[in-house]
């Protein structure tokens, strides 16, 4: 088992680099650094020589790769691409071209994003499963039919519909809870209940009908069907054969929403007004920020390979087959 994982953990290292190349590429070869400096000066006629010093203000006047009038290590330490690139594999994401500190805004961000996205997760999850092994229960009825029907209608709604119903009908019509916004300290409930009670709800449809259909090609299998000869009740097949059989494709999907717990929700951030990661990253992008963007793509990549490799880890926890 510690050689599954260590090859597992050395998987991670082409795939990082990978990214990072074409993150590199992306942002510094097919949008080179002039066009960077035009589109932030945000003029129509600009000096060369302007373009000039906005790049050597913000560490884009080097060399990309290779800097012939430097020696030795320094030929490659003084380039773009050990400067923007390389240190992020220390997380080292430098200055936004604003002049903040990314780190520091990743590390403050990071706490109102996780308030939102960890107790929507582990509730939604909850629901979901609950609702699903309810409806498999009463399968074939008009429960079953009823909540297929408005599972599909759920998912045929978009987000932005939760969001903006929400608001209106929850914080301006009944003024129950506060329409946005964000204060640290005792106060801070009433301000995640209602982004939390819609991220809930905006993936409740999609969520039973995916645990409905895992369910469903679990209880055609051999080992129901010898639970049920042994006078099982259906119930307890339910709750403890396929459920717990059920469990690789679970946690499949659970942990590769590892990365959306720490980059959070970028609508419900945005248009609740909470300062995570999420509305960073969207502030970042209408600002044309590109050292934010860079930063969190790596991080984005960053967590959602973690994510696969503890979906891997968790493989051998549940199936004995992985083990072995």
């Amino acid at each position: 088992m510690k050689g599954y994982i260590l090859r597992r953990i050395l998987y991670m290292i082409p795939l990082l680099i990978g990214v990072n190349l074409l993150t590199f590429s992306l942002f510094f070869i097919v949008n080179s650094p002039d066009d960077m400096a035009r589109i932030q000066l945000g003029s129509k006629h600009i000096t060369q020589e302007s373009i000039e010093i906005w790049k050597q203000q913000h560490g884009y006047d080097k060399p990309l790769f290779i800097n012939n009038t430097e020696k030795f290590f320094n030929k490659i330490k003084d380039t773009i691409f050990y400067e923007k690139s390389l240190k992020l594999f220390v997380f080292d994401f430098g200055t936004s071209d604003t002049g903040r500190d990314i780190t520091y805004d990743i590390s403050q961000r990071m706490w109102p994003s996780l308030a939102i996205a960890v107790p929507s997760l582990l509730i939604g999850l909850f629901l979901n499963i609950s609702v699903a092994l309810l409806i498999i229960f009463f399968r074939f009825s008009y429960l079953d039919t009823v909540g297929v029907v408005l599972c599909v209608i759920m998912m045929s709604i978009s987000t932005l519909f939760y969001i903006i119903g929400g608001q209106y009908l929850i914080a301006k019509l009944l003024k129950l809870l506060p329409i946005s916004g964000y204060v640290p300290g005792i106060y801070l409930i009433k301000f995640l209940i209602l982004p939390i009670f819609i991220g809930i709800l905006s993936g409740i449809g999609s969520g039973v009908r995916w645990y409905r259909t895992l369910f469903l090609e679990e209880i055609h299998k051999d080992y129901v069907r010898m639970a049920r000869a042994k006078g099982l009740r259906e119930f307890t097949i339910l709750f403890k054969h396929i459920l717990k059989n059920a469990l690789i494709p679970i946690l499949t999907g659970v942990v590769i929403l590892i990365p959306l717990l720490f980059l959070g929700s970028l609508l419900l951030e945005s248009f609740f007004a909470i300062p995570g990661l999420g509305s960073y990253t969207i502030d970042a992008i209408q600002q044309q920020d590109f050292a934010i963007v860079r930063s969190m793509v790596f991080l984005g990549s960053f967590l959602y390979i973690v994510g696969l490799l503890l979906t891997d880890i968790s493989y051998t926890v549940v199936d004995p087959r992985v083990r072995l």
